[in-house]
């Protein structure tokens, strides 16, 4: 598949019909409460419901549909926090994919003991997330298996521009579209389908200030490292690949760009319960964060927010209950 930028939209509408038949096209709801805060419409898309509880299944499900017979035979090689992993495992056993899984030692532990479920291998791995698939794809090489990237890939890119083939269809009259920033997989698939039918809507990049990568690469013009300190945004955090696709897509279709504090993420997913009773996770408080922080911006205008994840584990979620003020 070609990386080539314009090429997207078209690999996401292939993508879309291709995985159709193994994801769940989420809901698209409007939030009142955030509504009401903003004055503009807000919606909400719901990736939190999705198989394995977050858009990530939409990219490994594509990438893992394109591998030919001889890699499938060989298996998979992957690195994540835990959503591309639970994914790349929901996939795999499905498609009888062997898999093995690189992971930072600081992964949620409700993820990791959801993929302990699966019959894939795990390693863990000290540092960051940047530092899991680092050594993954050395073991890739090692084994003569294919890497699967959680965000510098094609497929997997186009797998999560999915996302916006139905938001678009579900709500085509948008103004705005807030999305989660990490390595730039989920913002690269969703701004690329919307900026390829070009349309007016505006990408909102969100990121936690705890680890906005992604941001200090884009005001710096290349990649950059940088410290990541501890987030309820695990989802997000970490470095980004060198040379990464994403890099460039971040640059070319992000209008603007939002960070956000650790107080702001948990007051979010506490406005998300507290309206709909929906769990979500600290990346997908983010985005509902960097809405919150515009205050009356977008009044008047139709705003959509994607909620990227459900998966926080219950010590998570008790401390974010517990910094109620």
């Amino acid at each position: 598949m070609s990386a080539s930028l314009a090429d997207f939209p078209r690999q996401i509408r292939l993508a879309a019909s291709r995985i159709r038949a193994h994801i769940v096209e989420t809901p698209l709801l409007l939030s009142p409460a955030l509504s009401k805060g903003t004055g503009a419409q807000v919606y909400l898309k719901l990736e939190n419901r999705q198989h394995t509880g977050s858009f990530k299944l939409r990219g490994a499900t594509n990438k893992l549909l394109n591998l030919t017979a001889e890699e499938r035979a060989r298996g998979v090689v992957t690195a994540s926090t835990g959503n591309h992993a639970l994914a790349v495992a929901h996939a795999a056993t499905l498609l009888n994919v062997a898999a093995t899984i690189f992971l930072p030692e600081a992964a949620s532990p409700r993820k990791v003991e959801e993929l302990e479920a699966f019959p894939v291998a795990l390693c863990r791995v000290p540092g960051d997330a940047l530092n899991a698939e680092i050594s993954a794809r050395q073991a890739a090489r090692q084994r003569n298996q294919l890497f699967i990237s959680p965000y510098n890939d094609p497929h997997v890119i186009a797998g999560q521009g999915t996302i916006a083939v139905e938001l678009l269809r579900q709500q085509p009259h948008l103004d705005a579209v807030f999305v989660t920033v990490g390595g730039g997989g989920l913002m690269g698939g969703v701004a690329s389908y919307i900026k390829g039918t070009g349309s007016q809507i505006q990408i909102v990049g969100c990121q936690p200030e705890n680890s906005a990568v992604m941001l200090a690469s884009v005001r710096a013009g290349r990649v950059v490292e940088t410290e990541s300190l501890p987030t309820l945004s695990d989802g997000s955090a970490g470095g980004i690949e060198p040379h990464s696709v994403t890099f460039d897509l971040s640059r070319s279709h992000v209008d603007h760009w939002l960070t956000v504090s650790e107080a702001e993420i948990a007051t979010a997913m506490r406005l998300i319960h507290r309206e709909g009773g929906e769990c979500i996770e600290g990346a997908a408080g983010v985005a509902v964060a960097s809405l919150l922080k515009t205050e009356r911006h977008f009044a008047g205008q139709r705003l959509a927010v994607v909620i990227c994840g459900g998966n926080v584990d219950s010590d998570t979620w008790q401390q974010v209950l517990e910094q109620r003020n």
